[in-house]
């Protein structure tokens, strides 16, 4: 018994025993390198994954995207302008426009600013050139180619429009008298006056000038209150004051 356990154990390793254990040395060895070369990370080691509750809502990150040097940066739009077409040499310029005006009238003067009165007053003796009025001075009936306004001996008298001085004279019958010139054919004459005006002849004045102040030397209207008489010629002809200082 002894011998053919002896002889079997000698099969064994003269067969395919040897074989079998070289086979399974060359395996362990195989794995043994195969462990030792991978790196195994410990559960230690490994970052921990933070799980969201259930009741926060999850908001996605907004990453600001940097352009590349390659894109484009959009711009906001802009107006275009509107293009100007273009001349072709075919198309002929626009000329320039030339405009004829008519010739001018000639502007017939205007009557003379009498932008203010000579004196405030109340009206005593209205003008009348078509009907004749009771003088009481004279005793008679006649005309009267002005306007009495009455006022304080001493009341300063205004010239009513810009003119020119052309007479100063001691009339019989009005007293001193100064009588300016105007634009477009216009005098204006101021008597009873003080007898010694403030202009002389030749003198340019302006409307609101004081030309002399109010007197009682006119001898035809002596039984009067004190007064100014003012009159207006137009090319020699006596107008109504009062058509134009009021």
């Amino acid at each position: 018994m002894s011998s053919n356990s002896s002889r079997g154990t000698r099969h064994w390793f003269d067969g395919t025993g040897v074989y079998i254990a070289l086979f399974l040395v060359v395996t362990a060895l195989a794995v043994a390198g195969y462990w030792t070369l991978i790196p195994h990370d410990s559960p230690a080691q490994q970052p921990a994954v933070e799980t969201p509750s259930a009741s926060a809502p999850i908001t996605p990150a907004v990453v600001a995207k940097t352009p590349s040097p390659d894109e484009e940066t959009p711009q906001p739009d802009k107006p275009q302008r509107p293009s100007m077409p273009e001349l072709s040499p075919s198309t002929p310029a626009q000329s320039a426009v030339t405009i004829t005006l008519p010739p001018s009238e000639p502007v017939a003067p205007a009557a003379p600013a009498l932008i203010v009165d000579p004196l405030v007053g109340e009206t005593v003796a209205a003008f009348s050139m078509d009907a004749l009025q009771y003088s009481e001075t004279m005793g008679d009936w006649r005309t009267h180619d002005g306007v009495d306004l009455a006022a304080e001996p001493g009341t300063p008298v205004c010239a009513a429009s810009a003119g020119t001085v052309i007479d100063v004279r001691e009339d019989d019958l009005m007293g001193t008298t100064v009588v300016l010139s105007h634009d477009g054919g216009y005098d204006t004459v101021y008597s009873n006056l003080q007898s010694t005006p403030t202009v002389a002849v030749g003198d340019a004045v302006s409307a609101g000038q004081i030309i002399g102040s109010v007197g009682r030397t006119a001898l035809s209207e002596a039984a009067l209150a004190p007064h100014l008489h003012f009159s207006v010629t137009k090319d020699g002809e006596f107008i109504d004051p009062l058509e134009y200082l009021r």
